[in-house]
């Protein structure tokens, strides 16, 4: 039974500047997961629901207009969960409306905190470590315009890949 994740990519060359980071930090899940926001958090499925999930992720893409997102700062979601990451200042409520769409259909899936759209940057490490990611990342920026989003299937061995990109209508680049 596969695990699928859909997200949206961070692109280079911050994806690899974050990643990096998070590795540096010590958080040894880094090497695994691509650098990304989240729009379906880790879902079994079968392999007979990968076609009418994929469909249904073409048909989201096929109805939603590419946008620009802007991440700057940081912020955490602590007490509640050891996690650090790079806040969205622009592209919330897109990143809202794309996520609401794609849990849709067959990937109707309950989440287990409401959804907030974050580039994790540091995840269950001390408290020394969180902070220290809090502190040095604070003053990150970038932008970028989202083209498409991506399903992603776990690899036991080498962790989340890329399986299918989805181009959202009319892109911006």
């Amino acid at each position: 039974m596969p695990t699928i994740g859909v997200a949206v990519a961070i692109p280079e060359p911050w994806a690899t500047e974050l990643q990096d980071y998070r590795t540096a930090i010590g958080d040894t899940t880094a090497a695994m997961i691509p650098t990304h926001i989240t729009l379906v958090p880790p879902t079994d499925v079968t392999d007979e629901d990968l076609t009418e999930i994929e469909q249904h992720l073409a048909d989201v893409a096929g109805e939603t207009e590419g946008f620009c997102v802007h991440l700057r700062g940081t912020g955490t979601f602590r007490p509640v969960s050891p996690v650090v990451f790079v806040t969205l200042v622009e592209g919330i409520s897109q990143c809202e409306q794309l996520a609401a769409a794609v849990r849709r259909g067959p990937l109707d899936v309950e989440i287990s905190f409401p959804y907030h759209p974050h580039v994790t940057v540091a995840h269950h490490l001390a408290d020394d470590l969180l902070d220290r990611a809090f502190e040095e990342l604070a003053g990150f920026d970038c932008t970028f315009d989202v083209d498409d989003f991506h399903l992603y299937v776990h690899d036991e061995k080498i962790g989340w890949q890329p399986t299918r990109d989805f181009p959202l209508c009319g892109a911006r680049s």
